[in-house]
């Protein structure tokens, strides 16, 4: 099962991340979305799960602030702000979240905690990144997507 993981598009959706996730299987999506027609837009390529990001506002109050998710034999847990992700990870396989548009992969006592970067509006001169992962077997493989960008 191959998931496509997002983060902080702040209402943009580059046509190199499009690319990746019509290859998907999942597309989870950690929060900044900003805008309804991104979130239609996403569901058109893979089932999506999503959580709210502190950018978004009275238009994602009907999305979760957490959420947890089984998907080929691996337990996901999302949060947009790792600061507020619950303390007990009981069963939890793999958190991810956004919220600082840095990419991070890192294993935590046994869980795979994945901040996938931003791969909306390039801010703080960081790169836009995404992840594409591979799910076999409840086995998980993380591969950063480093999406080019025209410098301004």
């Amino acid at each position: 099962m191959k998931i496509a993981i997002l983060s902080d598009t702040h209402g943009l959706l580059r046509p190199q991340v499009v690319e990746h996730l019509k290859t998907a299987d999942a597309i989870l999506h950690g929060g900044d979305i900003n805008r309804q027609s991104i979130v239609d837009e996403l569901r058109r390529y893979a089932p999506l799960y999503i959580v709210r990001g502190n950018n978004d506002k009275e238009w994602a109050e009907a999305l979760p602030h957490d959420l947890t998710v089984t998907l080929g034999g691996v337990t996901f847990y999302m949060v947009h702000n790792k600061k507020e992700a619950a303390a007990d990870l009981t069963g939890v396989d793999v958190v991810v979240f956004g919220h600082s548009h840095r990419y991070l992969q890192e294993d935590k006592d046994g869980v795979l905690w994945l901040n996938p970067g931003s791969c909306g509006p390039r801010r703080f001169h960081q790169e836009i990144t995404m992840m594409m992962a591979e799910v076999t077997d409840g086995k998980i493989t993380v591969e950063k997507i480093t999406i080019p960008h025209e410098e301004t």
